[in-house]
């Protein structure tokens, strides 16, 4: 679809030398935009923390959701992945791809007419005979059919973006699996402007929340990420107590400085609806 698309770097080089480009995230995920910008729900938590929740009943019951979904997955699928070639952009790219995916599989595949309880309704724990929602090969980008786990995996972890050094572990607090459990899915897309500024605010603000972290006696509790995700976390900073206070606030590093156990909080796979996440009403 030519009006996600940047215009060719031939016109740009002849007609505009001194042109810089903005950032494609703005334009490719206006539909993925029009989604956060109409249901999702963030709600401030005392000592700043952040939740997020979705509502799907009422984008569910919206006229345009099924041509929001069918642009933004058009969208996808023509676009070039080539034509990303600095860090921010691209990062940007890969985190909204995967945060729009995650939403569309819940919004689109509702057995028997209804919601999910939770992403493993679809399988794997649930069903081990069928693939679970990360690992389908589902999702289009560029003429290429992706996974979720690949996308995170394979592209944002992955072997070619740590060898650009553009692999970060503070992906794991941007990515949203619809769950509870998981970090808070933002109201606004990332761009190569906010990325930044979004990767240090979202792990910061997990960090005040209950869900990721929490201090009792000498005991250091962690969401269970750090433990299926040791070694990013330990590349990153050396350990996972590194990441932490390299991170957190100064009042959450100090407390977890003071410990000397490290143990794991259950992660809640129950989906991200505004009553699971304690917040009231709709958007």
């Amino acid at each position: 679809m030519s009006r996600y698309r940047l215009v060719t770097g031939f016109f740009a080089w002849v007609l505009l030398p001194g042109l810089v480009w903005a950032d494609v995230n703005e334009e490719l995920y206006q539909p993925y935009q029009r989604l956060l910008s109409g249901y999702l729900i963030e709600q401030a938590l005392p000592g700043d923390g952040l939740v997020s929740a979705f509502d799907y009943s009422s984008a569910l019951a919206d006229t345009d959701l099924v041509q929001l979904l069918e642009q933004q997955r058009n969208a996808l699928a023509e676009f070039d992945v080539g034509t990303l070639e600095a860090r921010g952009e691209s990062v940007a790219f890969w985190i909204n791809a995967y945060n729009f995916f995650m939403l569309e599989q819940i919004l689109t595949e509702r057995p028997g007419g209804e919601l999910v309880t939770s992403v493993w309704d679809y399988g794997g724990r649930v069903n081990p005979f069928v693939d679970s929602v990360f690992d389908r090969e589902n999702f289009v980008i560029g003429g290429e059919r992706f996974s979720l786990s690949q996308i995170e995996k394979g592209v944002l972890l992955g072997e070619g973006y740590q060898t650009r050094g553009w692999k970060d572990a503070r992906v794991h607090f941007a990515v949203n699996c619809a769950s509870v459990g998981c970090p808070p899915l933002r109201d606004q897309v990332y761009t190569a402007t906010n990325l930044e500024d979004l990767l240090q605010e979202n792990t910061r603000r997990a960090f005040n929340t209950q869900h990721h972290l929490k201090v009792s006696g000498n005991t250091l509790y962690g969401t269970e990420l750090f433990k299926w995700y040791k070694q990013d976390f330990v590349e990153a900073e050396g350990s996972v107590r590194a990441f932490i206070r390299r991170w957190a606030s100064d009042t959450v590093a100090e407390q977890v400085a003071g410990t000397n156990e490290l143990d794991y909080i259950d992660y809640d796979w129950s989906l991200n609806l505004p009553a699971n996440m304690g917040i009231a009403g709709s958007k």
